[in-house]
């Protein structure tokens, strides 16, 4: 079945769709209602503009492209399991949550609170601006994303990152199981109370990084702007260039070309943590 060029406004306009595709079609208007595309199976969107509330909850084997969700489309996929959004531009708080098996490739999303407590998530390409991004999250990998915004991040767990720029801050807090490869991290207080995250060929930028962490690791990394950097964390460091400053590590070992300042005073515990210089 084929769904085209309609305009859907009432309440749970397609609800319980299945085995149909939905192309050029408009979900807005005056009867403002919600949960239009809920509880659908098999069935794919093509080409189409959301303006109303909560349109795909609960959605399984599904696939989007080239759709429109405006910022008025607040909360749009939450509890869908299966789904694959590609060149879609996805806008409204809170887009993502709950959602299990998700894939978006080349979308662009501006969306507050985007990707809570989702579990594998694969996002390839696009430009997505966020505050609290992916939270609580697992299971998730990222490719060539630029992603603005504060507090990404935060409580994932199983996270694989690959040559995307991060500009944030206070991300990846309480992160567990992370590697970032290649990529370039711009922010204030990174990864603090994190857990076996690691650092491969990345630029690392802003004041007092890494701090609090266990099993940190950082290899052929590269810091700007970093000050007071690993204070009471369990770090393996290896730094091309300069750190400003670095204060308090617990233990482990920090090699840099440069340390501007080790600041190895007023600690609550002990230092045993080997720092070095190649010049």
């Amino acid at each position: 079945m084929k769904i085209e060029n309609k305009t859907f406004a009432e309440e749970r306009a397609l609800y319980n769709l299945k085995n149909a595709t939905v192309a050029k079609c408009r979900f807005a208007g005056m009867e403002d209602g919600e949960s239009a595309l809920k509880e659908c199976r098999d069935f794919i969107v093509d080409d189409c503009d959301f303006y109303l509330r909560y349109p795909l909850w609960h959605g399984i084997n599904f696939e989007m492209s080239n759709c429109r969700m405006y910022d008025t489309c607040r909360a749009a996929m939450w509890y869908d399991r299966n789904a694959r959004l590609v060149k879609c531009s996805i806008n409204g708080i809170k887009a993502c949550r709950e959602c299990k098996n998700l894939t978006l490739a080349d979308c662009d999303a501006d969306s507050p609170e985007f990707g809570w407590k989702c579990d594998s998530v694969t996002v390839t390409g696009g430009h997505y601006v966020s505050e609290y991004f992916m939270f609580e999250s697992s299971n998730i990998k990222f490719t060539n994303v630029d992603f603005k915004g504060k507090y990404s991040f935060q409580y994932v767990q199983n996270a694989e990152i690959d040559d995307c720029v991060l500009d944030t801050k206070d991300a990846f807090w309480h992160a567990k199981n992370v590697t970032v490869r290649n990529s370039v991290v711009k922010g204030e207080y990174l990864a603090w109370y994190s857990e076996n995250v690691t650092f491969i060929n990345c630029t690392i930028t802003g004041t007092q990084p890494l701090c609090y962490c266990k099993g940190l690791t950082l290899i052929n990394c590269k810091t700007e702007g970093c000050d007071l950097a690993f204070e009471y964390s369990d770090v393996k460091a290896d730094i091309v260039g300069r750190i400003d400053s670095v204060k308090n590590p617990k233990s482990g070992e920090i090699t840099a070309d440069e340390i501007g300042e080790t600041v190895l005073e007023s600690s609550v515990t002990s230092s045993n943590c080997l720092i070095k210089t190649r010049k």
